[in-house]
């Protein structure tokens, strides 16, 4: 039987749970929300990348991606800049986006990611 493994858990999540080569990532938000949209969008990309090295991925292997946003007529085309600049043409995920209100009044973006591992073992 495959084992389920948790990333960075605590009593209420884990920020990663891999099971059968596939990973799904917990909802990312800037570190520093201060920032503006690319700000806060380079910022959760890093984080996303620190995450799926963790869990034995990378960008190259998102399978989809839930784009969530704060205010989508103002910052829609800034993080899709950030975005295309982060993925090779022929490596974006699926991908759904929807404007959403966030319980912190600075976030404008959470990013939730599904990926498979580089390589699967079990």
């Amino acid at each position: 039987m495959n084992e389920i493994e948790r990333i960075e858990s605590n009593p209420r999540l884990s920020r990663a749970v891999i099971h059968n080569g596939v990973v799904w990532l917990s909802g990312i938000v800037a570190a520093d929300c201060s920032e503006d949209i690319r700000g806060q969008a380079s910022q959760v990309l890093e984080r996303l990348e620190q995450l799926l090295k963790q869990a034995g991925s990378s960008r190259s292997r998102i399978l989809s991606a839930q784009v969530w946003m704060k205010d989508m007529a103002a910052d829609f085309d800034g993080m899709n800049e950030v975005w295309s600049q982060w993925f090779s043409p022929d490596e974006t995920p699926a991908r759904a986006t929807a404007q959403v209100v966030f319980d912190d009044e600075q976030i404008r973006l959470e990013l939730l990611v599904v990926a498979a591992q580089s390589s699967v073992t079990g």
